[in-house]
């Protein structure tokens, strides 16, 4: 098993100022298709970037609104990952639960509803909960300059960047209502699933760009 896919979706990073463990938890309906597509995607990204040691300070994670409990992910799902060369082994579906988002940093969802969905959960939930698109769109508005540097530690510099972003939530509002949505590829043919997919690496480029303060190698 490659290095994202060990543990309970943890990448490991390099050391920085310690402190705990940050993490992300990315949401959609079945957790079959788009959220461990998102999770997946954003381990090996992390590993990619910033390499492997001793030092997990992110964890990445997911769940569903109405997660299949124990489920694999779907067949076209581990295609499109393994497209990306990203580790779909070991996946086992959950249900969104109360300690998941007790427990998360930064909640990230593949719809405005699931997001709505997570908020009404309560536990302070709401600024720290964004689509990922959303997300995407806050952090390219944000100057790295101002965020803390990676010696300081990426949990640090991540728990900065979601509050840049939950400042700026109200000054930066999405072009038009389905800007913010990444759509549901469940059933659908491997060319759907692929292009989710793209959509899906595309906003996550930005994201980890601003997390890690490495730009993906082109």
């Amino acid at each position: 098993m490659s290095p994202e896919g060990r543990g309970i979706a943890r990448a490991h990073l390099p050391a920085g100022a310690g402190g705990e463990a940050f993490r992300i938890l990315h949401v959609s309906t079945g957790n079959v298709c788009r959220s461990p597509i998102t999770e997946r995607l954003t381990r090996h990204a992390l590993a990619h970037r910033l390499g492997v040691t001793a030092a997990p300070e992110l964890i990445v994670e997911s769940a569903g609104t109405w997660g299949h409990e124990g489920a694999p992910m779907e067949a076209n799902a581990a295609a499109v990952l393994a497209d990306f060369g990203a580790d779909a082994s070991g996946f086992t579906g959950r249900e969104l639960l109360d300690e998941h988002v007790i427990r998360a940093d930064l909640v990230l969802t593949a719809t405005r509803d699931h997001r709505a969905q997570v908020i009404s959960m309560g536990h302070s939930a709401g600024l720290r909960t964004f689509t990922l698109k959303e997300f995407t769109r806050l952090v390219r508005a944000i100057d790295p300059a101002t965020l803390p540097p990676l010696d300081d530690g990426v949990a640090e510099r991540a728990r900065a960047l979601v509050r840049a972003a939950a400042a700026l939530r109200g000054w930066l509002l999405a072009p038009d209502a389905d800007a913010d949505e990444v759509y549901d590829p469940y059933g659908a043919p491997i060319t759907f699933f692929r292009s989710i997919g793209e959509e899906i690496h595309q906003a996550l480029d930005p994201v980890v760009t601003a997390l890690t303060g490495v730009a993906a190698n082109r």
